[in-house]
């Protein structure tokens, strides 16, 4: 994802800027009889593979919710707080900037992500310096970051609605809903019918990629097998999209939407109240806000500091809670979607402040965590025998 943002940077600020304008503006159309959807492919990247990604969030979610930490009320409640303290404060700061600006202030919600992927592969990166636990209560509160991102999304970034097309949906849920009660292990029919459901949120005013997270929840979590076993379905399936998803959706989406023109990026325009917003509400307000809250909540005896850690090693996770990343632009070009225009006069500044924010905040963390923790700080104890 790094090399393809890179990448769209360089193309973008060289004399194959217009070969890169034209590859993000070539129209691909989908037609039967009278029936069409025609796009620019930036908008199939952002409106339809994007919906694979939120299905594979929407599967993660599931899981989660029915069979792992978000099951069991005592290990929710400081990742939680945490999601919730880094969404309320990072939207604070950006409106601190834009609140006079009712265009600019749509984008409030830029920087309230956090970018799953990026986080975790930042973690892996240091090893067994970080110990499981915080391992755990990152993942955890990014996945409840994302169900925010999904609200959001689904609440103030969402058109006029059509009733008609969503009734139509309906359809394609119930038929989900009936092949999840009979345990239907095949994908073609529950393809069959969220493919029914994307195309009616695309045509009802809904965004696209919510019937990706809505599909995900009618898998079914297990199966029965020949032998009278459950086989872990769900799992099993969100393990066969990874691959596809972080190597192929997400630096496929990095490409058409993180090239930032840097001719016109003066100082002005990046000290600009847009961009000084989302930069720090990324790096800021995102760490004040999550570490705040949970250290609130573990001084008054509510929760633990997870196990096997020190204070700076929390601290270090919370500040990488700032890298936004693939969230922040997705939000971002939903905001403005007349193609990120920001009214400052300046063509992406809010892109490259999402980009800046998240490297600020991912060095930051990195530094943290690695003279914080020791080499053995992931490893559980053994036994004496």
């Amino acid at each position: 994802m790094i090399l393809f943002a890179l990448l769209a940077m360089a193309l973008k600020n060289t004399p194959l800027s217009e070969a890169y304008n034209q590859f993000l503006v070539m129209e691909l159309e989908v037609r039967a009889e009278n029936f069409a959807i025609e796009k620019p492919l930036l908008l199939w990247v952002n409106d339809g593979l994007m919906a694979i990604f939120f299905f594979l969030v929407g599967l993660e979610l599931k899981m989660e919710i029915f069979t792992g930490q978000l099951r069991k009320p005592a290990n929710v409640i400081l990742p939680v707080a945490g999601a919730i303290g880094g969404f309320l404060i990072p939207a604070g700061v950006y409106l601190l900037f834009n609140l006079g600006n009712s265009l600019n202030a749509n984008g409030w919600a830029i920087p309230t992500a956090t970018d799953i992927a990026f986080t975790l592969g930042i973690l892996a990166l240091l090893g067994n310096r970080v110990p499981t636990s915080l391992k755990l209560f990152l993942l955890t509160l990014a996945i409840v970051d994302d169900l925010f991102g999904i609200i959001v999304i689904a609440v103030f970034y969402t058109s006029k609605l059509s009733l008609v097309t969503l009734s139509i949906a309906s359809i394609g849920w119930i038929g989900m809903a009936i092949l999840n009660r009979l345990r239907v292990t095949h994908l073609v029919p529950f393809l069959a019918c969220g493919l029914l459901v994307w195309v009616c949120f695309l045509k009802s005013g809904v965004h696209a990629t919510l019937a990706g997270v809505i599909n995900a929840f009618f898998i079914p979590i297990t199966i029965m097998q020949e032998d009278g076993k459950n086989h872990a379905h769900l799992k099993e399936l969100a393990h066969e999209l990874h691959p596809y998803v972080y190597f192929l959706v997400l630096p496929l989406f990095a490409f058409v939407n993180a090239g930032v023109l840097l001719q016109d990026m003066s100082q002005e325009v990046l000290t600009g109240p847009l961009p000084m917003g989302i930069f720090l509400g990324l790096f800021v307000g995102k760490q004040i806000g999550i570490f705040g809250v949970c250290w609130l909540l573990i001084k008054v005896g509510v929760a633990k500091l997870p196990e096997n850690s020190n204070w700076m090693q929390f601290y270090g996770v919370c500040i990488l809670c700032g890298v936004g990343f693939t969230m922040s632009l997705f939000i971002a070009s939903l905001a403005f979607e007349d193609g990120g225009q920001v009214f400052d006069g300046n063509a992406r500044a809010d892109r490259l402040a999402i980009l800046l924010g998240s490297l600020c905040s991912a060095i930051l963390a990195y530094i943290v965590l690695y003279f914080s923790g020791k080499p053995d700080a992931g490893k559980t104890e053994q036994p004496a025998h």
